[in-house]
């Protein structure tokens, strides 16, 4: 049931215009800033060549290409996930799926698998872009992965929030800007540096940016792939339980 549902939510996506409007902006943005990122790298080439250890076109371009990216799909993913609970609410939809004998679980797991599956689309039509260094420079093919791992694995937190911020309301609009506003905030503690050691450190872990940018320079640490793992988890159950207390309620 998990599997129809996900691929009806796709199904859905895939149909609607703003689906594909979403998809061509992010591959021209992103076509963009990595002509510009390649056309900067081959500009500094002779200063590189005199350096020690000089970075080399994954951390020059491809690198800082996810990690742009990554903060473009913040305010973006928001849009897409606006209306997975919240417009089904105000269509009076929800409550047809509520009264069917199919368990919240299934319903929010299968909404979170179509999304990450129109998701997952984007992110292989982003690697693609910089796969195609591979042929004529010494592309680290293991920080492509990596990166794209992490722009997943954040793509994935970012649509668990989604779908729970659009749990509690009826409108998409409300629901989208709670959810960027949510995902921004969890994005610049990365940047706090006031207080303690201990206090910052603690701030910067529950930070999206610190377990995306190991991943990012080609470390993939079990903690950090953990953390996207819990988060996205944590705000599922929320969601599960959110509709569960209002299916008790009708």
């Amino acid at each position: 049931m998990i599997a129809t549902i996900g691929l009806q939510e796709l199904r859905r996506m895939m149909l609607s215009p703003l689906a594909w409007v979403i998809l061509a902006l992010i591959q021209f943005v992103t076509a963009l800033q990595f002509l510009n990122s390649l056309e900067d790298f081959m500009l500094n080439q002779p200063r590189l060549v005199g350096m020690d250890n000089p970075p080399g076109v994954s951390d020059w371009v491809v690198a800082p290409l996810f990690a742009d990216v990554a903060f473009m799909l913040l305010m973006v993913v928001p849009v897409i996930s606006m209306r997975s609970l919240s417009a089904e609410r105000r269509e009076k939809t929800l409550s047809l799926l509520m009264s069917s004998p199919v368990s919240m679980t299934e319903i929010v797991l299968g909404k979170y698998v179509g999304m990450m599956l129109f998701l997952a689309i984007m992110v292989t039509m982003i690697s693609l872009m910089p796969l195609t260094l591979w042929f004529g420079t010494s592309l680290d093919i293991g920080k492509l992965f990596t990166g794209s791992l992490g722009l997943f694995l954040m793509l994935s937190a970012f649509a668990a929030a989604g779908l729970f911020i659009s749990s509690l309301t009826e409108s998409p609009a409300v629901a989208a800007v709670a959810s960027f506003f949510l995902l921004f905030g969890l994005w610049l503690m990365f940047w706090i540096s006031s207080g303690g050691e201990q206090l910052k450190g603690i701030v910067e872990y529950i930070s999206l940016l610190h377990h995306f940018v190991p991943l990012l320079q080609g470390s993939i640490n079990s903690a950090d792939v953990a953390y996207f793992v819990i988060f996205a988890f944590t705000f599922l159950v929320l969601t599960i339980r959110r509709l569960d207390a209002q299916r008790l309620q009708a």
